[in-house]
């Protein structure tokens, strides 16, 4: 049963690769940024509705924001797709020089082109594959905008868009593949805003009061914190208004934006407790005034070890990429434009001897914490979540680089997206044929969240 599903995902995949990768390139060439991606989003509900789908627009009152459904009933399986792209990395496809196809131009710099239409291709196939074999269920595909900037899964949690679904699946562009086994940092945001008294600051600076004096030392009491926090965790910040550029003037306003992770996302509010009350503190002895702004905030991804052994098995029967000559080429000249430490990240041995990775990362269970954060934690506190990695990028390339963006534009990239969506589909369908292993991974997840 095992091989003719994969028999007939493989040949899925070939009838239908052309399209699914000229809409990634679509997409790629479109380059919008977080919560504004509407030619990305106009191109996924073509395909959504070209294909039996149907569409519902405007989510959590996001216009680019959607989910696209087949079927009824349970099981319901639901795929996360994003397509935003980053800020000022625009670069020609398939080169290895840093060359700007627009000046100032965005970029995708993380693959999210090919992240959203690997989940599609994923989504229509498990679709075609219910149809000609009479499977009971639903699919959903969920347009997620903003992952970069915007934090469009937290928006649509909350705004209960996830509700109903029995597992959620996802992906992500990588220098390997492999399941991901391990959470992620929860980051919260927030912004303080100082407000004092201006005054001459030569004729008369006991009239005044500083703002600024008081961002100043707030920032300096979040540096002394460092030393008092778990070894995950992180404090970033930025100096947002320094209250004005004339130094003779004590300024009345001062405003800083703040960031703190950590692998729990009560771990992280703790963190936040901590500066509010170092903002008080630093209020209080300027005699000024503070308040805290909330800002976007995502949790901590939450594996569950279940499902991912399910994908990991797929994982394990899908035909990994061949390469071209020219593309291998392409690979290892790009390798020689990293820093000598991006080359040799992971697994030393192969990434210095094989310009694109052609193993599996082996699937050890859960664990561990990645010093990164994603919207996924959102979907993964909801329901039981997967999610997955393919080589789409010479070994060791930099996340957000341009030379990220040269390889989610060409024939590399796009490799990595079909395997991505077989082992997506193959993991679906698992679960539509025998919906009885889904208890098993609620368990799991009631006891991880509870």
């Amino acid at each position: 049963m095992m091989e003719q599903k994969l028999r007939w995902i493989d040949g899925f995949t070939k009838r239908r690769e052309e399209e699914f990768t000229g809409l990634s390139r679509e997409i790629w060439n479109y380059a919008e940024t977080g919560m504004e991606e509407e030619r990305s989003a106009l191109a996924l509900c073509r395909v959504l509705q070209e294909n039996g789908f149907r569409v519902e627009k405007n989510l959590a009152g996001i216009p680019t924001a959607f989910v696209g459904s087949f079927g009824e009933g349970s099981p319901v399986i639901g795929f996360l797709g994003e397509f935003d792209a980053l800020e000022g990395l625009s670069q020609r496809a398939g080169i290895d020089v840093k060359e700007p196809e627009e000046k100032c131009g965005n970029g995708h710099g993380c693959g999210h082109n090919l992240l959203g239409c690997g989940c599609l291709a994923a989504a229509v196939a498990v679709k075609e594959y219910m149809e000609e074999h009479g499977l009971k269920g639903t699919v959903r595909y969920y347009g997620c905008p903003g992952e970069e900037e915007g934090c469009g899964k937290v928006h649509m949690a909350k705004a209960g868009c996830f509700l109903g679904l029995d597992a959620a699946l996802t992906w992500h562009p990588m220098d390997f593949n492999g399941i991901e086994g391990r959470g992620s940092l929860a980051d919260l945001c927030m912004s303080f805003h100082f407000t004092g008294k201006s005054a001459h600051a030569s004729s008369c600076p006991h009239m005044g009061r500083s703002a600024l004096d008081a961002l100043e030392l707030l920032n300096i009491a979040a540096n002394f914190m460092r030393e008092h926090i778990i070894p995950e965790a992180r404090i970033h910040y930025a100096i947002t208004d320094a209250g004005g550029t004339a130094p003779n003037v004590i300024p009345a306003r001062a405003s800083a934006a703040y960031e703190v992770r950590a692998p729990k996302r009560e771990q992280a509010k703790e963190l936040k407790d901590r500066l509010l009350r170092a903002a008080r503190g630093a209020a209080m002895m300027t005699d000024t005034e503070v308040e805290m702004e909330d800002g976007n905030s995502y949790s901590d991804y939450i594996p569950n070890d279940f499902l991912n052994r399910i994908a990991w098995e797929q994982l394990k029967k899908v035909e990994l990429p061949v390469y071209t000559e020219e593309e291998r080429d392409l690979a290892a000249r790009l390798r020689r434009t990293f820093s000598e430490r991006a080359r040799d990240v992971g697994d030393e041995k192969e990434r210095r001897q094989e310009p694109i990775s052609g193993n599996l990362v082996p699937y050890e269970g859960t664990g561990g914490c990645l010093p990164v954060s994603t919207d996924v934690g959102d979907v993964s506190y909801l329901v039981p979540t997967v999610q997955l990695y393919t080589a789409c990028c010479a070994a060791g390339t930099p996340g957000h680089s341009w030379q990220m963006v040269s390889q989610t534009g060409c024939s590399i990239g796009e490799k990595g997206m079909i395997t991505a969506a077989k082992v997506l589909a193959l993991t679906a369908l698992c679960l539509f044929e025998k919906p009885e292993l889904l208890k098993e991974a609620w368990e799991e997840h009631k006891r991880k969240v509870e």
